[in-house]
């Protein structure tokens, strides 16, 4: 998290408003809702992931046990249960 100087980004009328409820203190400004993002969208890690899961799903359907998968993946058999079970 970076931090700014708010006289730097906002009004001077703004920081006045701000000022009647907190002062000389560091505030937390969250980001509107509608501009989260899911978890590794921006590294990359969730493509990462939602790809391998698809793996493990086609290879479940193909045959591969459960316990052949999770030691294939070096995940645990309750990780492989719920990848290849989930919708």
């Amino acid at each position: 998290m970076k931090y700014r100087k708010a006289t730097a980004v906002l009004p001077e009328k703004l920081i006045a408003e701000i000022q009647k409820y907190v002062q000389g203190e560091t505030i937390y400004i969250p980001k509107p809702d509608t501009s989260h993002e899911r978890w590794g969208t921006r590294s990359g890690a969730r493509k990462q992931l939602d790809e391998r899961n698809a793996a493990i799903r086609q290879a479940f359907k193909q045959g591969r046990s459960i316990g052949e998968l999770a030691e294939h993946h070096f995940l645990s058999v309750e990780t492989i249960k719920k990848i290849v079970y989930s919708k």
